[in-house]
Order: structure tokens, then sequence, then C-alpha cells
């Protein structure tokens, strides 16, 4: 896989959450680490998403937004 994208964290399904038309898709990176995305329905059965499959969460954003109370 090539990708434009220079974060690409390697993880595993830990749980998808299905709505009408998108799942909410949860990725562990690393122990206690995770990441959510929300993906077509079409796009999590065409990649074969499923709770225990190994996965990517990309990351391709022009900024990045901290903030602190």
């Amino acid at each position: 896989m090539k990708i434009s994208a220079r974060n690409s964290l390697k993880g595993t399904v830990i749980s998808i959450s299905e709505g009408s038309v998108n799942n909410e898709v949860t990725i562990e990176v690393a122990p206690n680490v995770v990441i959510t995305s929300i993906v077509t329905k079409t796009a999590c059965d065409a990649l074969g998403l499923k709770v225990g499959v190994e996965a990517y969460a990309v990351v391709k954003a022009s900024s990045v937004m901290v903030a602190v109370d």
C-alpha cells in the first residue's frame, strides 16, 4: 500500500457500531489507545472490516488543533 498520508497507524478493529448509512469503526493502535472513524457501510463491507481484523488508521490533515482548559 502506498499513500501520501504520513500518519498511518496499524491496529486491530475492536468495535463496529452499525448505523443505517455509516458505521463507527474503532481501532486500537496501542494498548488503551484507540482511534474512531466514521465510514460508510459500503466501505466497511468492501474492506472486510470485522472485530479482530488488522487495519490501518490513516490520518491526513492540513492542520491539527490543540486546546487546553
